[in-house]
């Protein structure tokens, strides 16, 4: 099969985060997308016991889409959540036709080459790439094809939802109306999340 893979802290996932995965199925040559919620993200920080809410909430935010689906398999795994080590696990664990490919966007995909093996990932995923501002240059991306990343561009237009701004929202007492799946928002009412 082919796979393509969301993986992120989904520190609340949102609607941003539907949408991207939606256009990557109206629009590449995939069946399925996988979110894969970070147990311990290496790069951020790191609420411990948010980690199985952040699970839960994006279980939750898919329930409804057939071709979505959600992996606990760095829970399983345990200890910081390299993707690398992962997209290895997944290739051990399914049988996958090609490359698996990568949803990322454009902010996180320019520091790649300060992740952990990021030598030896860029040979094993294919990137689709979302743009995340709006003053996007695609010429400034050239060098990360002559590094040896393989990828696309995904011409969605830009939609400015953002984790840390729903937090800071929700902390504030304002509404998130719209930008959450509404399971999502029950869940982040019924247990009381984000408010300090």
């Amino acid at each position: 099969m082919k796979l393509c893979i969301f993986s992120g802290t989904f520190n609340p996932i949102h609607n941003g985060h539907i949408y991207m995965a939606e256009y990557v199925l109206k629009n590449f040559d995939i069946k399925k997308v996988l979110f894969i919620p970070a147990y311990i993200p290496p790069q951020k920080e790191n609420n411990p016991e948010l980690a199985h809410h952040r699970l839960k909430m994006a279980e939750l935010a898919i329930q409804n889409h057939e071709n979505f689906e959600v992996a606990d398999i760095e829970f399983q795994m345990g200890g910081t959540s390299y993707t690398y080590l992962t997209i290895q696990e997944l290739y051990n664990r399914y049988k996958i036709e090609g490359k698996i490919n990568f949803i990322i966007g454009t902010d996180a995909f320019e520091n790649l080459d300060s992740w952990y093996e990021s030598e030896k990932l860029r040979k094993i995923v294919d990137f689709i790439v979302f743009v995340r501002k709006n003053d996007f240059d695609e010429e400034k991306y050239k060098n990360m094809r002559l590094k040896g990343y393989n990828f696309k561009f995904a011409k969605m237009e830009f939609n400015d939802i953002s984790s840390t701004e729903i937090r800071k929202r929700i902390n504030r007492g304002e509404s998130v109306k719209g930008l959450l799946p509404e399971q999502t928002e029950g869940y982040i009412r019924e247990n009381g999340l984000y408010k300090n």
